[in-house]
């Protein structure tokens, strides 16, 4: 019967192991799917996909060889790869990485670095993919480097890690762990972790106030602070996203279990807080959770459609 289930699966796509440097010269790895040379002689369109937190890895998710092969068919190259905030905890080389100590400003120079590996191979039309925290990453590289290389960018699922840490912790606790956080960073022991009762996951300081502090990078996507009618931020909330200029493409599933409310209410949030802006797409897939799962290929779709029809004039 084990033997049946393997023949009825669809085949794997090709791909190959790379390894790249960041422009920091963290090294990292992915895996490049590329079209068949005949397709590769007319097209020089590549996607990079950036995986979200809390212990994610794309060499361990059904969804890259899923879309993978559909992106390939349509003659699109297909590059993801682990960024240094892959699994919980872990060394590269003379670094600590993982979710317990990246912080996501560090994303700029893993996206450079999977930019230029792509450029070197002869790849020009870019579009940047990111999902859950992939998508704040988005949002914190095109406003760090907002004259960068790529086309265009899809965020899948962006949500508010602030606003949920917010609620998890109450507002008496979170006050109390960001007020803590700041002395330990001051005191220069931010790689220590935090206790079990903040983090369900290892998670040092450093992370911690990088995720938690509502003026930081991290705070893309302030739902919860939007639709309970909190301050959390002394800054304008959605600034980030506000301020991109590139075609781009928010989708939600709409049983997206990490929304703060339902995915209706994130979409007309953000309509409102975004304005009409003609390079700004907002959609919901129907039946998808938050990781789109069993709708890899509708995503990939849905992904390629909006593609064909955001070539910039």
């Amino acid at each position: 019967r084990a033997a049946a289930v393997m023949t009825a699966r669809a085949p794997e796509p090709a791909c190959h192991l790379v390894r790249f440097e960041a422009t920091d010269g963290i090294l990292l790895a992915g895996v490049l799917y590329e079209p068949k040379r005949a397709l590769t002689r007319v097209t020089t369109r590549a996607a990079i996909f950036l995986h979200g937190t809390g212990g994610s890895s794309v060499f361990e998710s059904k969804r890259t060889n899923v879309l993978a092969a559909e992106l390939v068919r349509a003659g699109v190259a297909y590059f993801p790869f682990n960024n240094r905030g892959a699994h919980v905890i872990r060394r590269i080389g003379d670094v600590m990485g993982g979710f317990s100590y990246e912080r996501i400003r560090d994303c700029v120079p893993d996206i450079d670095g999977a930019v230029r590996e792509l450029r070197r191979r002869g790849y020009r039309d870019l579009t940047l993919i990111g999902h859950s925290t992939g998508a704040n990453k988005i949002a914190v590289y095109d406003h760090y480097k907002p004259r960068n290389p790529i086309k265009r960018y899809v965020l899948l699922g962006g949500g508010d890690d602030t606003g949920l840490l917010y609620r998890h912790l109450g507002p008496r606790r979170f006050t109390a762990a960001l007020t803590k956080a700041r002395t330990r960073i001051k005191a220069r022991r931010d790689l220590e972790l935090v206790p079990p009762s903040i983090s369900h996951l290892p998670m040092s300081w450093r992370a911690f106030y990088d995720t938690a502090n509502p003026d930081g990078d991290y705070n893309v996507f302030p739902f919860l602070e939007t639709l309970r009618r909190l301050r959390l931020s002394r800054r304008p909330r959605f600034r980030y996203l506000r301020a991109i200029r590139k075609p781009a493409l928010f989708l939600y599933g709409d049983h997206d279990e990490y929304c703060i409310d339902s995915a209706s209410q994130t979409l007309a949030t953000l309509a409102q807080a975004l304005g009409p802006k003609p390079n700004i797409e907002l959609a919901i897939m129907a039946d998808a959770d938050h990781g789109f799962g069993g709708k890899e290929k509708e995503l990939a779709d849905v992904i390629l459609t909006w593609m064909e029809g955001s070539v910039p004039r």
